[in-house]
């Protein structure tokens, strides 16, 4: 690592919507917490996006010097399918669809998840912490906000007053007269559009898997009680850096603000608060499950694509910028990492092989200090790839030199571009040809020719995968 003074590090706060310097609460420490999954079904490629910005986040931080406490949640309960306190629960609902019980739905799940983050380079939280492994420490965050006055109960469970938090609204920005509130607790019931439950009482009928005894009744805890309750115990009443997807702002944040600040009186709860933005298809909304436009690491694994190639996509576009998502654009990606790959073991082969300490020229280390420069305004991530591309193409710089800050700047990039790239599958021509042409059969309408073409490429040991950017096939295991 390299031991250069590093420059201030800017970083883009939310509570602010300002970009400023970041210093810790304690000098060389950061605690940071990143909203983790809903282990009801795969993560799509959007949610992976933001794990990247977190990973990318976290090995800046470290790469500057800092140690770093990174807290990430598994919500394996309570997440219901309307974030406002409506429908049903995720996991009891993914229990449902599998014929297995919300337990064996999270673990599945989680596994998964854990697999597909491997895959894209993304290293393990400090601390990773599941919901239902802290159902205590909810309970007393609840019985904490109840004895201050913040809470009260109505038929379907135990909720937060948001009238008694003055501020509610300022962190999301929101138009509190304006809101609609939700429809699973009727407004009569609810004193405030905006009241969030805490804690939710099981009914007998849903015949849960997952229940548990509380002062209040048996139930389980809402969604948004289990961040805050688990941050504070892994990293203080008051801890530095929170992540997150921008449609945590306006409910789950927001709620998290209230709830933590209410129980413990402290100000702020989080002091940056970072937030990436969406992968987007097509111009069309973000990705979601709901909408069917469902892509995972290993789907764009399953038709030969790197893993790591979505995560220099993911890199070529800075955090807070909209990430449109085209097969064409994974495709040049790949095409840009199976190059980055090439240069930097070539170069590490006329290195002989091995990566040396050493004092770089001047032209060296100006590209050392343009990457951390790109790093340190606001994990300007284009701008560090563009320099990694640079350097790799510099005839001026010697091998061992570029070896040398290849293996500096991959501390953060995360790409591993000197092991050698796995050998793609590739698709024979001729069922590539007949995928073209039961599209066209598809397009004409002559649904007989198309699924004779489908039934001939099965036959092949090949399966058509239909999505919003158009087919492609993958080989059946």
């Amino acid at each position: 690592m390299s031991t250069v003074k590093p420059e201030p590090i800017q970083l883009f706060n939310t509570l602010t919507r300002s970009v400023a310097t970041f210093e810790p609460l304690k000098a060389g420490h950061v605690g940071l917490y990143s909203c983790g999954p809903t282990v009801y079904s795969y993560a799509h490629i959007g949610n992976m996006r933001s794990y990247i910005f977190a990973d990318v986040l976290r090995r800046t931080l470290e790469y500057f010097g800092y140690q770093v406490d990174h807290v990430m949640n598994i919500t394996d309960v309570g997440h219901l399918t309307d974030d406002a306190d409506a429908g049903e629960d995720k996991l009891e609902l993914g229990s449902r669809r599998e014929g297995i019980d919300a337990w064996a739905v999270a673990r599945k799940y989680t596994d998964a998840f854990f697999a597909h983050a491997a895959m894209l380079g993304i290293k393990l939280p400090t601390v990773v912490c599941k919901a239902t492994d802290h159902i205590a420490e909810q309970i007393a965050m609840i019985k904490e906000l109840e004895q201050k006055g913040y809470t009260y109960l109505t038929e379907d469970g135990v909720y937060f007053d948001t009238s008694r938090f003055p501020s509610y609204a300022d962190f999301g920005r929101l138009d509190v007269e304006g809101l609609q509130s939700g429809h699973r607790v009727e407004a009569r019931d609810k004193r405030n559009k905006t009241d969030f439950a805490l804690w939710k009482f099981s009914k007998p009928e849903d015949h849960r898997c997952m229940e548990w005894d509380s002062p209040w009744g048996r139930g389980f805890p809402g969604w948004h009680i289990e961040c805050s309750a688990m941050s504070m115990k892994f990293l203080g009443n008051q801890f530095d850096i929170h992540t997150g997807g921008v449609d945590h702002i306006p409910i789950h944040h927001t709620n998290e603000i209230a709830q933590s600040e209410a129980s413990t009186g402290k100000s702020p709860f989080v002091n940056f608060w970072m937030h990436g933005e969406f992968l987007v298809i097509d111009d069309a909304a973000k990705m979601s499950k709901s909408s069917g436009q469902v892509l995972t690491v290993q789907s764009l694994a399953d038709a030969g694509y790197f893993p790591l190639a979505f995560r220099l996509l993911a890199l070529q576009c800075h955090y807070r910028k909209q990430l449109k998502f085209s097969y064409e654009s994974l495709a040049g990606a790949q095409r840009g990492y199976e190059r980055l790959s090439h240069l930097a073991q070539r170069s590490l082969a006329d290195a002989g092989g091995k990566i040396t300490d050493l004092k770089l020229s001047p032209v060296a280390e100006k590209y050392r200090q343009q990457f951390r420069s790109a790093l340190a305004q606001d994990l300007n991530m284009p701008q560090a790839v563009a320099t990694l591309y640079s350097l790799l193409e510099d005839s001026h710089l010697s091998s061992a030199e570029r070896v040398a800050l290849v293996a500096e700047m991959d501390q953060v990039l995360g790409l591993d571009v000197f092991t050698p790239m796995p050998v793609a599958s590739t698709i024979p021509p001729e069922l590539t040809a007949m995928l073209d042409d039961r599209n066209t059969a598809r397009a004409a309408k002559n649904w007989a020719r198309a699924d004779e073409l489908r039934r001939e490429i099965d036959a092949r040991g090949y399966e058509i995968c239909d999505s919003p950017q158009g087919s492609y096939l993958k080989k059946r295991l």
